[in-house]
């Protein structure tokens, strides 16, 4: 009996096996057991060990019919196959692995086949039901904790294979609670949130208290697995968790009792424990029906350590295989499940069959208030749930929610407590959509920065880029530029806006539209001016033709055969006054002299504003038609009257940074070059230019945005060109799709010039995430 130092359950069951059988004396069996505790680390020890106690087998002459191997896997395990193939005893092993893992067995001829077997144990099986689990709730992702109860060394391969979910399978931190929050916390930041706990109950207990309450919420699931049977206790506020534990068939309940009562067998867990009694008990029985029927060879042959020579393995003619599954012994836990059909392999199919209680366990303040049992699992390799209750089985399913960060940008995010999650716009659509494809839920919220990201000058981000960096969000979006940079840290799916540009908004000019505009061609003071001198000179006309002599009125009688006949009275040469300055003119003019030379004056002074209303009017029209306004970055880049800036921390910003850094580095390596000494004369006769041969635009215009002082954000960017005068103009150079959304919405706004630096939006995750390609398809 070979059995590691630690595995209590087995030497326990054998040492029982060996009391029980003196106590029932009808199964006719005295045996003899000779005991080697593994060491698990030290192969050559171990060898040693075995050989010496075999040695002292065959000397007696007492050579062992069997060897029952308890060793579990790694060093120890593979020391024993070594051993018992190269001298060809006959061997029950209950050692972890399926087919091929156990690697000193896997390739070996018929006759070995049938008297070297492994039957799995169930604390190699229990894990199996993670594989179930995962098939039934189509779970995409998994995080597999166990503790030392279980060995899933040989699952990495196999647990998951041919199944569509990322999943770590590891052990569960042991230094402490710091220790296992860190380890949930990098899982949860690999975007897991399938959780799965294989150990005892303390280990269950203490991984359950290490978890943030957060980690508790709709979007994780929680599965306890564990081969002990009583019940999970932990001091969480509020969780509810899938808990399996193994249930013995109804059938061997009270063989059982009687074991744990009569025999002792109470070594935990119980499920190993009974295993362990049964294949031992059922090992003795199969080489007692071999010696009862004759098929045990007499006079077998066996070679110590020493003698083996690599090739030199007894031949055996040993049906150990037949034997074993021949017997009719009832078991005290499961039934066994021995591959009986010819051709199919019996080491990694053959285990004990049980089944597990799938139970949904809510903890409140640190009590179990509720656990009710949902279903069953028949311990197998490829075995299904069979759920009782579908719908809270659904509801243990952890809902796929992502992250997500935005930055409040109209069209794309708009705040509205109205909607679902609080935001609409373009964004909020096309998420939406893409949910309804990938299947997934969100919350989104706003960076505190109300940044996208920009890089320092020590190399660290900011906004949504830095929230992507450190895992704590998922999805970053927004009108969210695809900039070479970012793209290092992170990763952006296909755009879904392609090519936005940078452009130009201003302040709509506003021009003055009045009934009376004609009269703003002359001065006030000026109109004033021609009013007097219009009622003066109607006022002198009517004294003159009142008094003189000579006019129509005081000289009747000269004037009765003339058609003219006109008094001037003051009603007349207001009249006259006024259409004088008109091309109808003023009709008969005074007969006296003097008020012909008042009216001649009068005529000409009409003559003079007349003309200079008009070539006033004139060039008014055309002093307003030279203003000529902005129509390009050139044009904004040329003048000083209109000051302009984008918005601080923009990727507008970005770009004019850039730009005017890249100009100077030229002027930097252009000078360098000239200033050379190693040159020749001619050499640097070539590079003599009066003019600087690199333009300096961008750097004069990060200089004058500098001067302006950057907007901070878009509001008060647009406030700023709406409080522009002609005197101080403001002009905001921010992406098209804003300006145009500004323009489009608010009549006193204007885009002006073209578009350029042109760069793509697009949704922005973690670097290496699987929602890239999930999206990309959507």
């Amino acid at each position: 009996f070979i059995n590691d130092a630690d595995n209590e359950p087995a030497a326990k069951a054998v040492s029982v096996v060996s009391t029980y059988l003196k106590k029932n004396p009808s199964y006719g069996i005295s045996i003899q057991i000779d005991q080697v505790e593994a060491n698990k680390t030290d192969a050559k020890t171990l060898l040693e060990s075995i050989c010496t106690k075999y040695a002292a087998t065959i000397e007696r002459k007492q050579p062992p019919h069997i060897v029952f191997d308890t060793t579990k896997s790694g060093i120890a395990s593979e020391t024993v196959k070594s051993f018992t193939q190269a001298l060809g005893l006959p061997t029950i092993s209950a050692s972890y692995g399926q087919e091929g893992d156990l690697r000193q067995w896997r390739d070996m001829d018929e006759n070995k086949q049938k008297y070297l077997l492994q039957i799995m144990p169930p604390a190699d099986l229990i894990p199996e039901v993670v594989r179930s689990i995962v098939r039934k709730m189509n779970i995409t992702n998994a995080a597999i904790l166990y503790d030392d109860t279980f060995i899933m060394d040989h699952k990495y391969k196999s647990l998951l294979q041919n199944i569509q979910t990322r999943h770590v399978i590891t052990g569960i931190a042991k230094e402490g609670k710091q220790e296992r929050e860190e380890q949930i916390e990098k899982l949860r930041n690999l975007d897991i949130n399938n959780f799965f706990i294989l150990g005892n109950l303390m280990s269950i207990r203490l991984v359950l208290e290490s978890v943030k309450p957060a980690y508790f919420e709709r979007n994780f699931a929680w599965h306890a697995i564990t081969q002990s049977e009583g019940e999970v206790s932990s001091q969480r506020d509020n969780a509810t968790i899938m808990f399996l534990k193994p249930m013995s068939y109804a059938q061997n309940r009270d063989r059982f009792g009687r074991l744990k009562t009569t025999f002792n067998l109470n070594e935990e867990p119980q499920i190993m424990s009974a295993f362990y009694f049964d294949l031992s008990l059922r090992t003795v029985l199969s080489i007692k029906d071999m010696l009862q029927s004759g098929a045990w060879p007499k006079n077998m042959e066996y070679i110590g350590c020493d003698e083996f020579q690599g090739g030199n393995t007894p031949e055996r003619n040993i049906d150990l295989r037949s034997a074993f599954t021949m017997v009719q012994e009832p078991t005290s836990y499961g039934m066994f499940e021995l591959v009986t059909q010819p051709g199919k392999p019996f080491n990694g199919y053959s285990y004990m069959k049980f089944e597990m209680d799938i139970n949904v366990l809510q903890i409140r303040e640190g009590n179990s208030v509720n656990t009710k049992s949902i279903g069953t699992w028949t311990a197998g390799l490829d075995s299904p749930l069979v759920v009782k209750d579908e719908e809270i089985m659904k509801n243990l399913t952890a809902d796929t929610v992502y992250r997500i960060f935005t930055v409040v940008q109209a069209p794309f995010i708009i705040r509205d407590e109205k909607s679902p999650k609080g935001y609409k716009g373009y964004c909020i659509d096309l998420i939406n959509e893409i949910a309804e494809i990938v299947h997934f839920d969100y919350t989104i919220q706003e960076v505190e920065d109300g940044k996208f990201g920009n890089m320092d000058e020590k190399g660290e981000w900011n906004g949504i880029v830095k929230k992507l960096m450190d895992k704590q969000a998922d999805i970053g979006l927004g009108s969210m530029h695809v900039m070479a940079e970012r793209e290092i840290v992170i990763d952006f799916t296909v755009p879904y806006y392609d090519l936005v540009g940078i452009t130009i908004m201003m302040q709509r000019p506003q021009v003055p539209s009045s009934l009376f505009k004609f009269l703003t061609v002359l001065e006030t003071n000026v109109w004033l001016c021609i009013l007097a001198a219009y009622f003066f000179t109607s006022f002198l006309m009517w004294v003159f033709d009142r008094w003189s002599p000579y006019s129509y009125q005081n000289n009747r009688e000269k004037y009765q055969d003339d058609d003219e006949k006109r008094e001037f009275n003051l009603k007349e040469c207001l009249w006259f006054c006024m259409t004088s300055l008109t091309p109808q003119g003023g009709g008969e003019a005074p007969k006296n002299l003097s008020g012909r030379l008042v009216a001649a004056t009068w005529w000409l002074f009409g003559f003079i504003i007349i003309a200079s209303y008009t070539a006033n009017l004139a060039a008014f029209l055309t002093v307003s038609r030279l203003d000529t306004p902005v129509e390009s970055l050139d044009d904004l880049s040329k003048q000083y009257k209109i000051l302009y800036a984008p918005l601080n921390g923009s990727s507008a910003m970005t770009y004019f940074q850039r730009m005017a850094n890249i100009e100077q580095r030229f002027y930097e390596i252009w000078k360098d070059l000239s200033l050379n000494d190693s040159l020749t004369p001619l050499e640097r006769s070539k590079l003599a230019v009066w003019d600087y041969p690199v333009s300096d635009k961008y750097t004069k215009m990060w200089q004058a945005m500098q001067e302006a002082q950057l907007p901070s954000t878009l509001d008060e960017a647009v406030e700023r060109v709406r409080n522009s005068t002609s005197a101080t103009g403001f002009a905001f150079l921010g992406d098209a799709t804003d300006i145009r959304y500004l323009v489009m919405t608010n009549c006193d706004l204007q885009i002006v010039g073209e578009e350029f630096s042109r760069k793509p939006y697009a949704i922005a995750v973690q670097q290496g995430s699987h929602l890239k390609d999930q999206f990309n398809n959507a």
